[in-house]
């Protein structure tokens, strides 16, 4: 190990989506539009819960975070990766790229473990709806989400501080359009034994708890929602729900599709694809599932809306 190398080490170079000069013109009207959406659902979704009285409840309290993290992971990546599809100076900074690791796991934990207890929240809206206010204070909805948080950045040092402690001896040129894990390993000249290990275990930890939450909420809800007896109850509790398990099934589908292959299945050109998907679209998706299948928020809109437009 040359610690000279390490020491000297002041940035990367981005390798990007793709060299193709048309090509990535067209990638970035298309990525732009994409991003510019997510932008304005995920913060009109936040605007709209903290100006309507009627959104005050835990189940809008999370979805606003929900939007936050989207709004947090998604800017720390697409901003640069638009401007690198327009230059041919696709440098990072050593720290820069650091900072947007870090950021990204941070974000990427915080987003796992909100819908994990979304669906619990679920459960006890759906389970013991006279006492949902009790269950579900805003005193421990704030512990909730603050421990949330906690978690996710103790997570993103670990992952931060032990990836960017190895030596880069090489090549400097990350194939990727940002500093993600596997492909900083690659470039490392240093023992990464450690550095996998580690994101197996936390991931791994963070994916089966979050799943397993999610699955047996989910079997509870089933058991409760059957006990009701009218067809149109049934209906109404299965809805509340549909868009927070379809946003569970994206994501985490996503998620173990990218982290969880064996290493003789992985291709740095696909992974692209998968994480492009993750960054810009599931923020979007996010955003609109939760406003377009929500009557509630879509009647917050339109009172918004009337509000600003016929004063």
């Amino acid at each position: 190990m040359d610690n000279g190398n390490c020491s000297s080490l002041t940035g990367f170079f981005l390798l990007g989506i793709t060299n193709n000069p048309e090509m990535r013109i067209i990638l970035f009207g298309i990525f732009l539009t994409v991003y510019l959406i997510s932008l304005s659902a995920n913060l009109g979704m936040i605007t709209l819960i903290r100006v309507d009285s009627q959104l005050h409840t835990p189940m809008y309290y999370f979805l606003s975070h929900l939007s936050f993290s989207d709004l947090s992971y998604s800017t720390a990546i697409g901003p640069k990766m638009l401007v690198d599809l327009l230059t041919s100076d696709t440098s990072i900074p050593f720290f820069g790229c650091a900072l947007q690791f870090f950021i990204f796991c941070m974000f990427i934990d915080v987003e796992c473990l909100l819908l994990a207890m979304m669906a619990f929240d679920r459960y006890k809206a759906i389970s013991n709806p006279l006492l949902y206010a009790v269950d579900m204070s805003s005193r421990l909805c704030s512990v909730v989400v603050t421990s949330i948080y906690v978690f996710g950045v103790v997570d993103g040092f670990i992952h931060t501080s032990l990836a960017f402690r190895l030596c880069f001896c090489g090549s400097h040129v990350i194939n990727h359009f940002f500093c993600d894990l596997p492909p900083l390993l690659l470039l490392s000249c240093s023992d990464v034994e450690i550095n996998e290990l580690v994101l197996f275990t936390i991931f791994g930890f963070v994916e089966l708890g979050t799943i397993s939450g999610v699955l047996v909420s989910y079997c509870y809800i089933v058991l409760s929602v059957l006990k009701i007896r009218s067809a149109e109850g049934r209906f109404k509790a299965f809805s509340t729900c549909a868009s927070h398990l379809t946003a569970v099934a994206i994501f985490q589908g996503t998620m173990l599709f990218m982290y969880f292959r064996p290493s003789s299945a992985y291709s740095l050109d696909k992974d692209k694809m998968t994480s492009l998907f993750y960054i810009l679209v599931i923020p979007m998706l996010n955003s609109l599932i939760y406003s377009l299948r929500n009557k509630d928020v879509k009647e917050a809109m339109k009172k918004l809306s009337n509000k600003i437009f016929y004063r």
